[in-house]
């Protein structure tokens, strides 16, 4: 190796682009040839390139803590991600797999509750969750889903199998820097780009509209469908505007609409307009002040009625938030067995419940080793990392379990996979997750790849970007067009037959 991979250390970790120290997996060989011939400073060159081109476009993010300012440029790493086909194909059925379990059990929980009269699930783990909805037991979401827009993080261990960190069914945010991303690179590696067999990724605002119309009330062949957004100030509202944009369709806030009659209106400067579809960017706490939190000046009064008689749909629906709560999490491969009859494609982290007595005892005896999890915390708040922990900050998770049990879960340490990622000069090894996004409509569609997040401070292994993480653009290859061997350049749009051959 030589250029900016020639000191690059692989570690004890899986690592993407290495097999062994100095032997690049051949799906990455392209990647790593374009590394070692760049010139002193090319790389860094272009990091202000697209760091500009990201200032330009406003696509920041708000962080609410912190001595750092609140508006940041979204950190991007420029060393692509690369997966190939078969590994693709296998993440893919595992996600469709569990996003239609996590969809029969949301169906069953606010229906038959089969899966806790048969004690598949305890009762008192639904039924205790912060985001079980009892106002909606009965009600019936059109078409049956109620996760439309998914959002599931997976890891690699060291073996390089792909596990499932987390799902998230509320209001999964990041895809905007996907498509954002891609964009970026196609724009400072454009060569480089064109030699491997991408698939594509713009797609997705036309797919997420497709699947936001098919759950339209009384199957109106011509809905109108809004993106509700709490407002500027919202760490992901630049990408509340981005997809509304994309999509063709309003933007709005609670101050927009309003509800007569039991359905929704949109004021225009022409007079109210009937909404059929929203897609919340909002919690269920806040969402309709004169059934959750009355304080809320976010959301729309009346909203949940008329959601409840019908004349308006909610993406995703209320009360998802039970199927993404981290107690929950652990039950997910019985939830596959049990309304689907098979095995989990993809595992579970291994979990430890803290409401269980002996795993509790367990885990108060182990913080020191462990992760820490609070159930309904995200952004990679509410965690402990027992090996970097202070004891100080152990002994305060230690008080907050002995409190609240049904509160927090615990997991071993995982050890990340690595990718290389460029840092002060150089290429280091930074652990990455991947959060694909998953979307439920008339069929299940999922973006090629999805999110890669990198905790670019060094040895740290949380990726979010409100703790110091940054991105990748994840290349999933298309399996028709392998990529080229070693010292063959093929542009893959050349191994395409011409279109007058395709029939």
């Amino acid at each position: 190796m030589n250029g900016l991979l020639k000191d690059y250390e692989v570690g004890d970790f899986f690592d993407e682009m290495f097999s062994a120290p100095g032997v690049v997996r051949p799906h990455y060989e392209l990647v790593a040839r374009r590394l070692g011939e760049m010139a002193d400073g090319e790389l860094a060159r272009k990091c202000v390139l697209a760091e500009k081109s990201y200032l330009n476009q406003g696509i920041t993010f708000t962080v609410y803590s912190g001595d750092e300012g609140t508006e940041r440029i979204f950190p991007f790493d420029l060393i692509p991600r690369i997966i190939p086909a078969k590994e693709w194909e296998h993440v893919e059925r595992g996600l469709v797999q569990r996003l239609t379990a996590l969809n029969l059990f949301l169906h069953d929980i606010y229906h038959e509750q089969r899966i806790l009269k048969e004690k598949i699930i305890p009762e008192e783990i639904v039924l205790s969750a912060k985001h079980f909805r009892p106002e909606l037991i009965g009600f019936d979401v059109p078409k049956n889903i109620y996760i439309h827009i998914c959002g599931t993080d997976l890891i690699r261990d060291r073996q390089g199998v792909y596990t499932v960190l987390e799902d998230n069914g509320r209001c999964p945010s990041g895809v905007s820097y996907v498509l954002e991303n891609r964009q970026a690179m196609k724009r400072v590696f454009p060569k480089l780009f064109h030699k491997y067999p991408v698939r594509p990724v713009d797609r997705y605002a036309q797919d997420l509209l497709a699947a936001l119309r098919y759950v339209a009330p009384h199957d109106n062949p011509d809905p109108t469908v809004v993106v509700l957004s709490p407002g500027i100030y919202n760490s992901a509202y630049f990408e509340h505007s981005f997809l509304a944009r994309s999509m063709g369709i309003e933007i709005v806030t609670g101050n927009d609409l309003l509800v007569q009659d039991a359905r929704v209106f949109m004021k225009t400067t022409r007079g109210l307009k009937q909404v059929d579809v929203i897609y919340r960017r909002i919690d269920d706490d806040f969402i309709d002040p004169t059934v959750f939190r009355k304080d809320s000046v976010l959301g729309v009064p009346g909203l949940i009625e008329a959601y409840r008689k019908g004349n308006v749909n909610l993406a995703n629906a209320v009360g998802t938030g039970v199927a993404d709560d981290k107690v929950t999490y652990y039950y997910v491969p019985r939830m596959i067995k049990f309304y689907l009859g098979e095995e989990p494609l993809l595992p579970n982290v291994e979990t430890f419940l803290t409401s269980d007595e002996a795993e509790r005892k367990y885990v108060l005896e182990n913080l020191e080793n462990l992760v820490v999890k609070a159930a309904n915390e995200s952004g990679g708040y509410g965690m402990l990392i027992g090996p970097h922990a202070s004891r100080e900050e152990i002994e305060k998770f230690r008080a907050a379990i002995i409190d609240d049990p049904r509160g927090y879960v615990a997991q071993p340490v995982i050890s990340l996979s690595r990718s290389p990622s460029f840092c002060e000069g150089g290429a280091e090894g930074r652990h990455i997750d991947l959060r694909p996004y998953i979307l439920s409509g008339e069929k299940t569609s999922i973006i090629p790849g999805g999110l890669t997040r990198v905790a670019l401070r060094k040895g740290s292994l949380v990726v979010n970007s409100s703790q110091g993480g940054g991105s990748k653009d994840t290349w999933v290859l298309d399996d028709d067009e392998p990529v080229p061997e070693s010292g063959q350049m093929t542009n893959p749009s050349a191994l395409r037959p011409p279109p007058s051959a395709l029939s």
